[in-house]
């Protein structure tokens, strides 16, 4: 699925209160790794400017953890534009039409748009702007949820003594995918019935309090200073001191974020884990069958009309390339780079055939960077995407890809998509760059509390910690993940092969592991939970940073 954007804010805020109730100068220098932890700590909070634009910002000049792109437009690119590079951005689906990226929409200019032929025979009909691989669907099952559908009728109720050795490893997935399929539904309705529980009893006392001081928006100074002379009164007081103090100050927005968390869990309950959801039969193609490629459309944008399923995917695309420099919203990592929207995850878990397909089809209409900011730790098909990999590596396309956002080491939990295994630590093919999700707070706070980590099997960390990007209908909101930690990478990426068109993608991966900035010191990961050495979390063991990058591809390139 989209890697989540986490579950939203407001979940942990809740259950936390409630739980006690061209070529670059060689004379630049670049950032001394080894002078990185004498950095005095930024103590201050961020600006809304600085939070804006974090991720832009240079850890030496700044004291925040970004990978220093202010610093190289400035420095170092200036005026120079290099060549233009397409990024695919293989995800929800793009609002093509939105006012920080519509002029750098990639454009087909073999296909003649809207004349229902394939003009350029690529085997997709008015391809103009990408491919939608998902048709007019929209929601969609875990892929634990899917298989332990399929598999049930044949294995439900059967011992495991009286399965055969033939089905024994099918038998061993579905039991899997059941116990995951049991603790996901168990652990949202819970979930769900929590927050309602919550909301009902503090829509009760936020009732009697704004009666009792004649207005809803009370601040806690007015809340403390109320007199409550009744035990109920003294309760409910207690109540929204406790909301007040940990969420939110505005009792009627907590409320809203209430709404917000009962809804996610519900939509949940009603998609991902509804057995008898079929969110595939409006394709009309067989999701098993790698061959059966007749399907989807040219609509890149989906089929809703609000736009909403396509939030992540926009996200994502303004990371990279929202147009720099224009006075509208935000600037994207990288300049003269065209954006190929290829639609092929759901709200759910993606098929394995609709990535690698799409996978082939961003390599073959020229995407020279592939940013993939999804995963799963299910996958019936993952020879379809390994090929998809293989494929794109004999092509030099870069692949980068998000870490996953469960706190999990990769070492030991394997994702899909996957350049190397658990088992087998040895990488398939050496165009996959794999990152992990900062946290604008250098020091002990460094490394997103929810990132997945491994140090084999993630490559880098970048700014992935509530990141202000393009959302549809030209609004731009704050989204966090490696989902959108990937995308600054790609940006990064594709800023290197436009200036060095000759380096190739595994050079380019290497690249931006080598230059990348580090820390000796140790960090909270995995929902603070442990404590590790930052450069212990990756293989690199470094912060993506697009000026040490530059400098190493100028060196590389000669």
């Amino acid at each position: 699925m989209k890697i989540p954007f986490i579950k939203p804010l407001f979940i942990a805020g809740i259950a936390f209160t409630f739980a006690a109730c061209g070529t670059t100068n060689p004379v630049l220098i670049s950032t001394p790794i080894e002078n990185i932890d004498e950095i005095p700590l930024k103590i201050t909070p961020l600006t809304d400017t600085q939070l804006k634009n974090w991720g832009q910002y240079d850890l030496v000049t700044d004291t925040i953890p970004g990978m220093s792109i202010d610093k190289a437009y400035n420095e170092i690119i200036k005026n120079k534009t290099g060549n233009q590079v397409i990024v695919a951005v293989i995800d929800s689906g793009v609002d093509i039409a939105h006012e920080d990226l519509k002029s750098v929409v990639w454009v087909n200019r073999d296909e003649v748009a809207n004349n229902g032929k394939d003009d350029d025979k690529n085997g997709y009909v008015d391809d103009i702007h990408g491919w939608n691989f998902l048709g007019d669907a929209v929601k969609e099952n875990m892929e634990y949820t899917r298989i332990y559908k399929r598999l049930k009728p044949k294995y439900e109720g059967k011992p495991a003594s009286g399965i055969t050795n033939g089905d024994r490893a099918e038998y061993d997935i579905y039991l899997s995918a059941k116990a995951e399929y049991e603790k996901e539904y168990n652990e949202n309705l819970q979930n769900k019935t929590q927050y309602e529980q919550i909301k009902q009893q503090l829509t009760i006392a936020h009732k009697a309090v704004s009666a009792k001081l004649g207005k809803e928006d009370y601040t806690k100074k007015e809340l403390a200073a109320m007199e409550a002379t009744t035990q109920e009164m003294q309760q409910y007081k207690a109540m929204l001191s406790q909301i007040q103090n940990n969420v939110d100050e505005n009792i009627p927005e907590a409320l809203k974020q209430l709404d917000e968390g009962i809804e996610y869990f519900a939509n949940r309950l009603n998609t991902h884990f509804n057995l008898n959801l079929d969110g595939r039969a409006i394709v009309g193609d067989n999701p098993y069958d790698i061959t059966d490629t007749k399907y989807g459309n040219n609509e890149v944008s989906g089929p809703t009309k609000d736009k909403e399923d396509i939030k992540h995917g926009t996200h994502v695309a303004g990371i990279i390339a929202a147009k720099r420099g224009n006075n509208i919203g935000i600037d994207g990592v990288a300049n003269n780079v065209q954006i190929m929207a290829v639609r092929a995850v759901p709200d759910g878990d993606e098929y394995d055939k609709d990535i690698a397909l799409a996978i082939r089809y961003a390599v073959d209409n020229g995407a020279k960077v592939i940013n993939t900011s999804f995963g799963k730790y299910f996958s019936p098909n993952p020879e379809f995407v390994t090929d998809a990999l293989k494929y794109a590596a004999s092509k030099d396309v870069l692949i980068v890809n998000a870490a996953g956002n469960e706190g999990l080491d990769l070492d030991t939990k394997m994702v899909y998509p996957n350049d190397q295994t658990p088992q087998n630590p040895t990488e398939i093919v050496d165009n996959v760059l794999t990152v992990g999700a900062l946290n604008y707070e250098y020091g002990s706070g460094l490394v997103a509390s929810f990132s997945n980590f491994g140090k084999t099997n993630v490559d880098v960390f970048a700014p992935g910690t509530k990141i202000w990007s393009t959302t549809p209908n030209n609004t731009y909101e704050y989204l966090q993940g490696t989902s959108m930690a990937a995308p600054a990478v790609a940006g990064v990426a594709a800023i290197i092969r436009s200036f060095y068109p000759k380096l190739t993608a595994a050079q380019v991966k290497n690249i931006i592991m080598n230059s990348g900035v580090s820390t000796k010191a140790s960090v909270v990961v995995s929902e603070n939970t442990l404590n590790m050495k930052f450069t212990d979390l990756s293989v690199s063991g470094k912060m993506v940073n697009l000026y040490n990058a530059l400098i190493l591809a100028e060196r590389e390139s000669k």
